[in-house]
């Protein structure tokens, strides 16, 4: 047989085609992909958010897979093959520009979203998400449905228990802010409630402090700490007036706790994965010292300060 151009094709076609077949057709048709433990069909209202999720090119910033080498970001949950078996398309994403939302269903209450979407910056005040707001109520509605419905069976518990405790935080806060303070410190640890800031209140920590709190907590706080922020209007229970706190009492520590778990049921999400400890501190010491007008930074019961920390002569830790 003579090498001519038309042989040689054929011959890379016919090769192409028996690989394709080898490697791509007859895996596809052994394999028997069963759902995970997570996976449940979805609700109408989660479909129909699902396809404007794809119409508007949300999976272009977030994927919805979690690899092994994404431990490190807080991840609960490996992403299985048979996570995806109702999803045609699989919206695995790529770039991660924002989020994972493999897990997201639960993650918030349902108003977080509604605010969210309308404008992320109302409660990310750094977000560069664009806003959603002109798809209107019953759409934002849908979509939220859909990403509350990410993580399938396991998203549905968290979503349970957001729904648990907002219907107890709520009623609190109806009857008025003293009741609505005291539900939110009556499930913290007694040894976090009697806890002092353990770093000083020194001017560089609290720029730090108001630096973390224009770029995590103004959106739904507000510019003076008084819960009437961008988001506000979106949410119940609203976001806690720090200044009432002046007169009910509050720690460090309770700030520490709150900022770090956040408080299911309202609005508030939680900081863990995001602030080190020494943010949160400082973020607690900048919002105690504005908007409370209080302030337990370095007191007793205290510890050996860290090196770093100006020397306070007036302590054996100072040197005497």
């Amino acid at each position: 047989m003579k090498m001519t151009t038309s042989v040689l094709l054929a011959g890379t076609m016919i090769i192409f085609a028996v690989i394709f077949v080898i490697v791509v057709l007859i895996p596809t048709y052994q394999a028997e992909v069963k759902p995970s433990e997570m996976v449940r069909m979805r609700t109408e209202i989660e479909e129909e958010g699902r396809h404007i999720y794809i119409a508007n090119g949300c999976t272009y910033c977030h994927s919805q897979y979690i690899r092994p080498q994404d431990w490190d970001l807080g991840a609960e949950r490996i992403a299985k093959e048979g996570d995806y078996v109702l999803d045609e398309p699989v919206l695995l994403g790529s770039i991660r520009t924002g989020p994972d939302l493999s897990q997201a269903g639960g993650e918030h209450p349902d108003d977080w979203h509604r605010a969210h979407f309308t404008n992320p910056r109302y409660t990310r005040p750094e977000s560069i998400m664009p806003p959603f707001k002109f798809l209107g109520d019953e759409k934002v509605k849908s979509l939220t449905a859909y990403v509350q419905s990410l993580g399938g069976k396991d998203a549905d518990a968290r979503v349970s228990r957001q729904k648990h405790w907002h219907k107890i935080l709520t009623e609190a806060y109806d009857k008025g802010p003293d009741s609505n303070v005291a539900i939110l410190h009556r499930y913290i640890p007694e040894m976090w409630i009697n806890m002092p800031n353990p770093y000083p209140a020194t001017e560089a920590a609290l720029k730090r402090g108001e630096r973390i709190y224009q770029s995590f907590c103004l959106g739904c706080h507000g510019p003076v700490g008084d819960g009437q922020g961008p988001a506000a209007k979106y949410l119940y229970p609203p976001p806690l007036n720090f200044t009432v706190l002046n007169r009910t009492g509050v720690s460090g520590g309770i700030f520490y706790y709150q900022i770090m778990n956040g408080i299911t049921g309202t609005a508030m999400p939680y900081f863990k994965r995001e602030l080190e400890s020494e943010k949160i501190w400082d973020v607690s010491n900048y919002v105690m010292i504005n908007f409370v007008g209080k302030n337990d930074a370095n007191t007793e019961p205290r510890g050996i300060d860290a090196a770093y920390e100006p020397v306070d002569t007036s302590t054996k830790q100072g040197g005497k």
